[in-house]
């Protein structure tokens, strides 16, 4: 049995990658997922604003653990620091929050798990986060620096979390205008530029169970938004396939990979 080590920023984050954990469990490995904080600051929908907010933070902790038993996770952790909030809030600057925590610090709290678990794999986000979100691009910075103090282990690959930048693009131009217009201006979806990537799974036999992990995040999904009401078919061609670039290691395959433990 191998291990796969997912380190990510909020409870949801995990949706991305829930077909590359699904796979690597039933290949017979063993999947451990991180997050950096319990999503405190995060919107609230399908529930009372005024009930939630205060305990929002117990609520998506308890979304992602059943989120966690539908993929299949054999551990789940938490570093508990509180959620920073989207780019440019006032959140960013609460001495509580990932984003203000101390890098040395964070990383000491993830290089420990790492001792613990020794994954010949590791995934977290690439250095944009995504799209600029302060504690996504926090944990880039935390597992990075956390493989860098190990001393006599290291995994086989390193990998950040992918879109390519071409079907980015054609997501965005496919996306209704007022969908776009709704958008936080702050938050750029750019993609990674396709010579980079270099791993692309086919987890389309997980789509039904990827859907039901994402629906688990119910204070986080707008029943109202386009990605909610998106057909079944556009959901599938969308979400069948993950990808990834490997950040520190070497392929096992030829370009592309069809597996992260290749």
């Amino acid at each position: 049995m191998r291990t796969l080590l997912l380190a990510f920023a909020h409870p949801d984050d995990e949706g991305m990658s829930a077909g590359a954990m699904m796979k690597a469990k039933d290949d017979g490995h063993r999947v451990v997922l991180l997050s950096a904080t319990r999503g405190e600051v995060g919107e609230i929908y399908n529930m009372d604003e005024a009930a939630s907010r205060p305990r929002l933070g117990e609520i998506r902790t308890q979304e992602l653990e059943k989120a966690a038993r539908v993929i299949g996770v054999d551990r789940l952790e938490f570093m508990d620091y509180r959620d920073s909030g989207m780019i440019h809030t006032a959140d960013n600057e609460d001495p509580r929050s990932f984003n203000r925590a101390r890098l040395k610090e964070a990383a000491s709290k993830l290089a420990k798990l790492l001792d613990e678990e020794k994954p010949e794999i590791v995934v977290t986000f690439g250095a944009d986060g995504m799209y600029g979100h302060p504690d996504h691009i926090k944990i880039h910075h935390v597992t990075n620096a956390a493989l860098d103090r190990a001393r006599g282990w290291k995994p086989r690959k390193l990998y950040y979390t992918a879109i390519p930048r071409t079907l980015m693009q054609a997501f965005m131009s496919q996306m209704p205008e007022e969908m776009r217009e709704q958008q936080n201006p702050d938050m750029v979806f750019e993609g990674t530029p396709d010579e980079q990537v270099t791993t692309r799974l086919d987890v389309s036999r997980y789509i039904k169970r990827k859907r039901e992990a994402f629906e688990a995040h119910a204070s986080q999904n707008n029943p109202d938004s386009w990605f909610a009401k998106i057909p079944q078919e556009a959901y599938e061609m969308a979400f069948g396939t993950e990808f990834y670039a490997i950040a520190r290691g070497e392929p096992g395959t030829s370009l592309p990979e069809g597996d992260l433990f290749a």
